[in-house]
């Protein structure tokens, strides 16, 4: 019995100290991990300065998979960050199959002679191949990842003029921005907010929204295949407009005059060429905005398009 309960105040005296000692251990742990995952959340950061701050740039960004986010801000630099977003390679791909595909894909691996990967864990990949380039305040920023999607978030000199597109998976969106935009975006959709100067806007499956705080005298376009086309402007503005919607309807609160003249005819004459001749009417309905002013196209085939005027009930 003595024995029994100097065994049992020994193991008494020992719980406190390996409290203590998991307590001290503690932070050392979970901060080993936090920061595990936060370098794999980091994803890669660019600075670029301009050859000549002074002056306007531009900047040019393409993606084949992910989504683009520039913001204008009251700097000099141009701030490049690119993140692998989570679950884009075969996570992403197993998601869409059935129950028991994990299990039958590594049968297959097997089968295939190929090592297997029963009780391993997946590690997360987070190297995005980020490459920028600057050359005469022009700046270039692309990411060599075919399979993974890649989210791209650039802050910009607010006049920086912007050609940006994107394939898959993924949205363009941009704001602030003084200089010229050029977006096309495949598989997602466009939205310009709060810019200044001229737009030209794709989405081939996406819709469209674009708000002017003012507009460059220059010719836009703004066109999409499968989504709505919806562009605020200034009350101010003057344009000519050429609007085309297969299987949507027209919609303006600006006094849109609309031109009823004799339908364009569109002659294309290969036979000096041993070719074809053919006669296509121009479907496109023209009107003026404020009397008229550059060419705004709109075109759209399964969506409707909206006109709208900044400050308006239905704006």
């Amino acid at each position: 019995m003595k024995i029994q309960a100097q065994q049992s105040k020994s193991r008494l005296l020992a719980m406190p100290l390996a409290v203590a000692l998991l307590a001290i251990a503690a932070p050392f742990v979970f901060g080993q991990q936090k920061s595990a995952g936060n370098a794999a959340d980091a994803g890669d950061r660019v600075t670029v300065n301009l050859s000549d701050p002074t002056r306007p740039g531009s900047l040019k960004a393409g993606l084949l998979n992910g989504s683009i986010f520039v913001k204008g801000y009251d700097g000099k630099d141009i701030l490049v960050e690119a993140h692998v977003r989570s679950g884009s390679l075969r996570g992403r791909r197993r998601s869409a199959e059935p129950e028991g595909a994990d299990e039958q894909m590594d049968k297959d691996e097997s089968d295939s002679n190929r090592p297997s990967t029963q009780g391993m864990r997946r590690l997360q990949v987070a190297a995005t191949g980020l490459t920028v380039e600057e050359e005469n305040n022009q700046v270039r920023v692309s990411t060599e990842s075919v399979n993974r999607t890649i989210d791209l978030t650039i802050s910009v000199p607010r006049q920086t003029s912007l050609v940006l597109h994107t394939v898959n998976d993924g949205n363009i969106e941009v704001s602030g921005i003084t200089g010229d935009v050029d977006v096309n975006d495949i598989n997602g959709s466009v939205k310009l907010d709060h810019i200044s100067g001229s737009a030209i806007a794709h989405a081939l499956n996406g819709a469209v929204r674009v708000v002017f705080d003012h507009v460059a005298q220059k010719p836009m376009a703004f066109s999409s295949m499968n989504g709505a086309i919806d562009v605020t402007f200034p009350p101010d503005l003057k344009a000519n407009l050429t609007i085309k919607s297969d299987r949507g309807d027209v919609f303006s609160d600006f006094d849109v005059q609309m031109q009823a003249g004799v339908p364009r005819q569109i002659v294309e004459d290969g036979r000096p060429h041993g070719g074809a001749y053919r006669v296509k009417i121009d479907k496109s309905i023209h009107g003026t905005i404020g009397g008229g002013g550059p060419e705004i196209q709109f075109t759209n085939f399964n969506g409707s398009i909206y006109i709208r005027k900044a400050g308006s009930a239905h704006e």
